[in-house]
């Protein structure tokens, strides 16, 4: 069983990820896709993403894969700058941290059988041969609800949630101790999604995995996450356990996302709570100084205009990224 512990597995510190789109010498053109973020993940636990399309939260994950090199910041993985190392240096902590990507459909090489792909990591790393490395290959097949008649097939004889197993079985292959879930489900039927997510929570269990699950559906966020840190155009606007989050929500922008969330029945007097956001999206190429929530918050004032609030702990656990979140929540 996932033993959750207190002990920092992987801390993220002011990690920035830019991309340079061009323009001319006097002005380039620079995409602030990730700009300061700050977190912490503790072995066992599960941590979610969660944010609009294009806040930045596979842009985070990927970085921290090193997938994309860091503009800036620290990626400490058990104490380790993951940023400050090379290919080679980075080959040993590959085996560490794993990824399972969003589209099943585009992460799995549609040329390899599925014994090739979920025993490529294993090649790779040089961890198991011949009929150990095909038990192997059997044991996750069936791990994730496949069969070991699947493992000389390929991709295209599969469904999209078939797919995903795969990818997972692919993640499990060399034993990593943490996996980035990059919207792992959002791609699926929703009849499905359920099942990978409880699926995800019992090899966690299994295989004392720590994870990173990045999402946009709130309420799945919800059940598989102890805490959870909120992204808006790069910037993380809040962070803390998730119960907290869902009862005590103190960012505008936290605010606005859960009332969003779909409801059973239509008629329900909580839709006359729902917020609706008003203003343009702020811009992430060259971003203006000042809150990145400040043009579309109802409560936005000339401060917030100015300067970049920091994310501070405005209760045990609870950090919030807010000038006025005092005045606001009062």
């Amino acid at each position: 069983m996932a033993k959750k512990t207190k002990e920092p597995l992987l801390e993220i510190v002011d990690l920035k990820k830019h991309f340079d789109l061009g323009g001319t010498l006097r002005k380039k053109k620079i995409l602030t896709a990730v700009d300061g973020v700050t977190f912490t993940i503790y072995k066992g636990e599960t941590f979610g993403l969660v944010g609009e399309s294009g806040c930045g939260k596979t842009t985070t994950g990927r970085t921290i894969i090193r997938l994309y090199n860091p503009t800036g910041g620290k990626i400490l993985y058990e104490g380790v700058d993951l940023a400050t190392l090379n290919n080679k240096q980075m080959f040993p902590f590959r085996r560490k941290i794993q990824m399972i990507f969003q589209d099943p459909y585009a992460s799995l090489n549609t040329r390899m059988t599925v014994t090739d792909i979920i025993g490529e990591g294993i090649d790779t790393h040089n961890l198991l041969q011949g009929k150990e490395r095909q038990e192997r290959i059997f044991e996750l097949l069936e791990k994730v609800g496949l069969k070991r008649e699947h493992a000389n097939r390929y991709p295209h004889e599969f469904s999209g949630g078939q797919r995903q197993r795969i990818g997972i079985a692919r993640s499990l292959a060399i034993n990593p101790d943490l996996i980035i879930c990059d919207e792992p489900i959002s791609a699926l039927d929703v009849s499905i999604q359920a099942q990978v997510v409880n699926m995800l929570e019992d090899l966690q269990e299994e295989f004392d995995l720590t994870y990173l699950f990045i999402a946009h559906d709130l309420s799945m966020v919800r059940h598989i996450s102890d805490r959870i840190g909120v992204m808006y155009l790069g910037k993380l606007m809040e962070i803390t356990t998730s119960d907290e989050l869902y009862d005590n929500p103190r960012h505008p922008y936290t605010k606005s996302l859960l009332s969003s969330i779909p409801i059973p029945d239509p008629r329900s007097s909580i839709r006359e709570s729902r917020i609706i956001l008003e203003g343009d999206v702020g811009n992430p190429i060259n971003p203006k100084p000042g809150c990145r929530f400040a043009s579309r918050c109802r409560y936005a004032k000339d401060r917030c205009r100015q300067e970049t609030p920091e994310l501070v702990e405005i209760e045990p656990d609870h950090f919030v990224a807010c000038h006025f979140v005092d005045e606001i929540n009062d």
